[in-house]
């Protein structure tokens, strides 16, 4: 099932997007304070990562696949063959390991055969409950999110609500914002026109 994500806006509703070259120019201001190897060095405040130790064999492994080269070597198949019967004029020690290794591989066959005979008796239903369970998951999952994403939706038309409520305040108090910060303005260029003109002798301060 392909899942569609949705996205809201986390800016307010009633505050105007910024332009595209104030955007470039904020762009250009953290560009400006990050080093030049920011992308394939790990910040100082990261920790170490452990280091690997790999095997000899993992190593070569890593190797080839490194090389592209194709693999020479699979799953060494003689384990699943029988084994060649001694000649009669071999020592005891050879016979010995023979018969030792006829013993293993036929323990170990007898016990794939057994493996082999429950995968047959009991895997479609292990696999059937198997599918079940995680269709089960599955479904629990995708009631959750669904409920998120309905509870999301209501937070955002909730949000959107207040804020445009809100509108016509939020909008007089940053005209009013934006009087005052013009009145201060014209007063200190005022007092500091005076403060000029009292340094220059135009103007007697009263006694």
């Amino acid at each position: 099932m392909a899942l569609i994500w949705e996205s809201h806006d986390s800016l307010p509703y009633i505050d105007p997007d910024i332009t595209d070259a104030e955007r470039q120019r904020a762009k250009a201001s953290i560009a400006r304070h990050l080093p030049k190897d920011y992308l394939s060095t790990p910040h100082p405040s990261l920790a170490p990562l452990p280091a690997v130790n790999f095997s000899e064999t993992f190593r070569q492994e890593i190797n080839r696949v490194a090389a592209g080269q194709p693999r020479q070597q699979g799953i060494d198949v003689s384990r699943y063959e029988a084994p060649d019967e001694p000649s009669s004029d071999s020592d005891q020690a050879t016979m010995k390991e023979a018969l030792r290794n006829a013993y293993i591989l036929t323990t170990f066959l007898s016990d794939r055969h057994t493996n082999l005979q429950l995968l047959d008796e009991f895997g479609k239903n292990a696999w059937l409950i198997g599918n079940s369970q995680t269709e089960q998951i599955l479904q629990v999952l995708e009631r959750e999110l669904t409920g998120l994403k309905s509870e999301t939706e209501n937070i955002n038309r909730a949000r959107k609500a207040t804020q445009e409520q809100s509108k016509g305040e939020l909008l007089t108090l940053q005209e009013n914002w934006k009087r005052g910060i013009g009145r201060i303005l014209e007063i200190q260029v005022a007092a500091d026109q005076l403060r000029r003109q009292l340094g220059q002798g135009q103007l007697h301060p009263a006694t």
